[in-house]
């Protein structure tokens, strides 16, 4: 580590140290190791470093993070004096530290919306079956950015919990829109297509517009034959008024965009 590069850090006014901290940063993610050791010197001394300059390394801790930030990351992400929660969480995510779980739950009581929403994200990442309950509510945020996040976290993290919880707001909406969960729900297929495709046949026009959604987020060709009965016959409006016709006609769009996508990638 080049002492230079440490005083660099804490040297000057905070503008010049945000701009060498982001040289160090570049640096980082071009392999230098002396970048990456004052990096992770700065995470693992945290409680001596501007929160500022912290929480702007953790945005890349991919590109320095190591297994010795373990112990202290765990440390930030309980640390209420600190109160780099967001950014703790955000460092154990990009660095697979498994054992965060704990903390990111007691995070989801935290009063800072940020550091609700990152614990949302992480428990995404690092979750299994066992956090869903814990997610679940989430769900019924009054704060849609984290109703968003809680369902994609929902999708990532996949198995029957996950599903019927999802699949509950899909049935017994709290909100007028919920494309985030279409699109979580998209995340099942093939399995869930079946059910997507009975609820298509609902009475109810905002289900069947939701389904519509979800069914063309599958980018699967067994959606294809309901999305074109819709689109051709459904005339039915939302409570938004979005109309189920229009929604299948783009779900079928989507649909083939996702497909192409794939094809492109294959290829």
């Amino acid at each position: 580590m080049n002492p230079a590069d440490t005083r660099r850090l804490k040297d000057g006014d905070l503008e010049t140290r945000k701009d060498n901290l982001r040289a160090l940063l570049d640096r980082a993610a071009e392999g230098d190791t002396s970048a990456r050791e004052t990096l992770r010197a700065l995470v693992r001394d945290y409680s001596g470093s501007h929160r500022t300059l912290y929480s702007l390394a953790l945005n890349r801790a991919e590109v320095f993070g190591d297994e010795t930030l373990r112990e202290p990351l765990l440390a930030a992400l309980g640390d209420t004096r600190y109160n780099c929660q967001a950014w703790a969480a955000m460092g154990c995510a990009a660095l697979g530290f498994h054992d965060a779980v704990p903390g990111l739950i007691a995070l989801l009581d935290h009063p800072q919306e940020i550091a609700r929403e990152q614990a949302v994200i992480a428990l995404g990442v690092l979750g299994d079956e066992s956090v869903v309950p814990a997610l679940t509510p989430v769900l019924r945020d009054q704060i849609a950015g984290m109703r968003e996040r809680a369902a994609e976290s929902l999708g990532m993290i996949g198995g029957e919990q996950a599903l019927a919880a999802l699949w509950d707001e899909f049935e017994n909406r709290r909100y007028y829109r919920i494309g985030y969960i279409a699109s979580a729900l998209s995340t099942f297929a093939p399995d869930v297509i079946p059910r997507l495709c009975e609820a298509a046949e609902s009475t109810d026009p905002n289900q069947r517009y939701w389904a519509a959604v979800a069914l063309g987020s599958t980018g699967d060709d067994r959606a294809v034959p309901t999305l074109e009965r819709l689109m051709a016959n459904d005339r039915g409006s939302t409570v938004f008024d979005g109309m189920v016709n229009v929604a299948a006609k783009k779900g079928l769009r989507t649909l083939r965009r996702i497909q192409a996508a794939i094809a492109a990638r294959e290829g």
